[in-house]
C-alpha cells in the first residue's frame, strides 16, 4: 500500500510544473489568479441542462476511484476522514476550467498529494453539444482509462496543458494517447489504456456523471465546492484558498 501511495505521489509530482522556490511559486500563482479570475468567474454556462445522455453506449464499468454511477471520481482515496472534500466540475474543452487549472492546479494537486483535502472530480461532457464535436466525451473516457492505472491526476493536468487555443477544435485520438504515455503509462499499460479507450469501457459512467450533475443543479464550469458549499472564485488567491481548506478541516 505504501509503495502504491509513493507511486501515486511520484506521478502527481511528475505532472506538476516545478518552480524555483515555494515563495516564488505562491507569488506567481497569486498574480496568475488575479489576472485570470475574471474569466474564471464567468465560467462556461451549460446551455442545455436537459441534454439527454445515452446511458446504453459503451461499457458500464466504473473507473478506479469512482464508487457509483453519477458520483465524482476521488483522486486520492487515501485521504483521512477529517479533511474537507473539494469537488470540481469541469469539462476538458472548457477554457475557464483551464484557467482555474493554470491558477490553482499546482496547489490543489499538492494538497491532494499531501491528503490535506479529498479531491473529487466530476468530468462533464456538455460542451460536445455546444461545440458540435465529441471531444469532451472522448477525453473524459480517456482520463478514466488512465485512472484505472493510477494516473488520473497526471492525465487531468496533462490534457489541460495542451487544450487547443481555438475553442471547438478538440483533441485527436493521437493526442489523447500521447497524454496517457506522458502521464506515466508505459509498456503493456499503454495497450491496456488503448483497449479501454477504444471500447469506451467507462462511457456509461461518463454519461451518468453529466446527467447527475444536471440534476444537482450544476449550471456552469468550473464549479468548485468545498464541503458542499460553492467556492467563491471572485478574489480567490492561493492564500485565501489554503485558509478556507484549513478552516474546513476538522
Amino acid at each position: 500500500m505504501a509503495s502504491k501511495t509513493s507511486d501515486r505521489r511520484a506521478k502527481i509530482e511528475a505532472a506538476t510544473p516545478k518552480s524555483r522556490g515555494g515563495a516564488n511559486r505562491i507569488v506567481v500563482a497569486t498574480v496568475v489568479a488575479v489576472l485570470a479570475i475574471a474569466a474564471i468567474v464567468a465560467g462556461v454556462i451549460i446551455a442545455d441542462q436537459n441534454k439527454k445522455s445515452d446511458l446504453s453506449k459503451g461499457g458500464s464499468s466504473l473507473p478506479a476511484g469512482a464508487s457509483a454511477m453519477g458520483v465524482g471520481l476521488v483522486a486520492n482515496p487515501s485521504a483521512p476522514a477529517n479533511v474537507p472534500t473539494l469537488d470540481i466540475w469541469a469539462d476538458f474543452q472548457c477554457p475557464a476550467c483551464k484557467q482555474f487549472e493554470d491558477a490553482f492546479g499546482n496547489q490543489v494537486n499538492e494538497m491532494a498529494q499531501n491528503n490535506q483535502l479529498r479531491l473529487r472530480v466530476h468530468m462533464l461532457s456538455f460542451l460536445d453539444k455546444n461545440l458540435g464535436n465529441d471531444s469532451s466525451n472522448r477525453s473524459a473516457n480517456a482520463a478514466f482509462c488512465a485512472a484505472d492505472q493510477d494516473a488520473f491526476l497526471p492525465y487531468f493536468r496533462g490534457l489541460y496543458a495542451i487544450q487547443p487555443a481555438e475553442e471547438g477544435k478538440g483533441y485527436t485520438d493521437a493526442q489523447l494517447r500521447q497524454v496517457a504515455e506522458a502521464s506515466g503509462i508505459n509498456g503493456a499499460g499503454v495497450d491496456r489504456w488503448q483497449k479501454c479507450y477504444d471500447a469506451r469501457d467507462h462511457n456509461q459512467y461518463v454519461e451518468s456523471v453529466q446527467t447527475q450533475s444536471a440534476k444537482d443543479g450544476v449550471n456552469s464550469t468550473p464549479t468548485i465546492k468545498l464541503n458542499g458549499k460553492p467556492l467563491q472564485l471572485q478574489g480567490l488567491t492561493p492564500q485565501t484558498f489554503a485558509a478556507q481548506v484549513k478552516a474546513a478541516t476538522q
